[in-house]
């Protein structure tokens, strides 16, 4: 079995934990679990168990755990407990319409991770695709992980909207949400969300585009649940592998969402000489190098793309393995500059 350990993280604070005690969120004692609204319109939040199933011992720092990448099963055990498919497709851009059709491909090409967002305005025709492969036996629900997204500025209707995502994508549970991009009310976004888990609507939740451990506890200060996942910019131009190292002390996982540096960046990558000679080795193209190395370099991703013929060559990479000289190669890519600045 082929598996790649990341460094020893500490005990991950399990997702069924409680939220934390600021704000109008604060859980008091004997309240059922509930959401309300404030004068201004903001969601409030009270709970009845702030309790953990889990025993204060396994949730202290210091506990030794490692995440590992199952490149068998193609998947890797998150610190809420489950487990996610390392490589994914991402649908950023699509309309309803094509995203139908390139989910319904790739789960029928085998991917079991399917990423959208609120904000991509597809999440209907993402759980069309999904419900079309469930309905022709391709896969079961349990099978599929789906991720979705909600901005900062939603924070007065955040846990709504996780009602609101449910519905477009005709689905009773949602795998994985996640804070879009930093934001102001943030933190309020992250305790709705937080409130989600406890009321069995979402398994993980995480955030996405926050590139410094400073950000990731300042929207997660006072929550027990530490985020499952942080998706974010990384290709081999950028790396950032010391925020990675950082996030692993919480068993965070760190997810790609422009593995390939994204539209018009694409060929930078594709047409380095690095990655074209390690390529002609494995007789396997770029893109497939540059799968192949975030998988082994502890990074899930999610590549996006409508075409049938692409969709398969991404996920064409489990029949091979880069060595450590190649994978030493690409990481001296790294430049420390991002393309985007979201």
């Amino acid at each position: 079995m082929i598996k790649f350990r990341l460094i020893p993280v500490f005990a991950s604070l399990l997702m069924l934990a409680s939220c934390g005690s600021n704000t109008a969120e604060n859980p008091s004692a004997g309240e059922q679990s509930e959401s309300s609204t404030t004068a201004s319109g903001a969601e409030t939040f009270s709970q009845s168990d702030t309790s953990s199933p889990v025993s204060d011992d396994s949730r202290r720092s210091g506990d030794n755990m490692a995440a590992e990448f199952d490149l068998v099963s193609r998947t890797v055990k998150l610190n809420s407990g489950y487990e996610m498919p390392v490589l994914g497709l991402g649908t950023w851009t699509q309309d309803d319409d094509t995203a139908e059709s390139s989910v319904y491909a790739a789960l029928k090409d085998g991917y079991r991770l399917i990423d959208t967002a609120q904000y991509y305005g597809n999440e209907t025709g993402v759980g069309r695709g999904i419900q079309r492969a469930i309905d022709e036996g391709i896969a079961a629900r349990e099978d599929i992980f789906v991720t979705t997204k909600v901005m900062p500025s939603n924070y007065e209707r955040a846990y709504s909207s996780i009602d609101d995502s449910l519905e477009r994508l005709g689905l009773d549970y949602i795998d994985l949400m996640l804070i879009h991009q930093s934001g102001s009310n943030d933190t309020e976004v992250y305790k709705a969300l937080c409130q989600g888990v406890k009321d069995e609507k979402l398994r993980s939740i995480g955030i996405s585009n926050y590139y410094t451990l400073d950000e990731y506890e300042r929207v997660t200060a006072g929550s027990e649940i530490k985020p499952a996942v942080v998706q974010n910019e990384n290709h081999p131009f950028y790396q950032n592998t010391d925020f990675q190292k950082a996030v692993s002390k919480y068993g965070t996982v760190v997810e790609s969402w422009y593995p390939f540096g994204g539209r018009g960046h694409t060929q930078d990558l594709f047409g380095n000489e690095t990655i074209m000679d390690i390529a002609k080795a494995h007789s396997k193209t770029s893109a497939q190098i540059i799968l192949r190395w975030h998988l082994q370099a502890g990074y899930v991703t999610i590549p996006g793309s409508q075409n049938p013929d692409h969709i398969l060559e991404n996920i064409s990479i489990f029949d091979f393995e880069l060595t450590d000289a190649e994978m030493q190669r690409i990481a001296e890519l790294h430049t420390g500059q991002r393309y985007e600045n979201w």
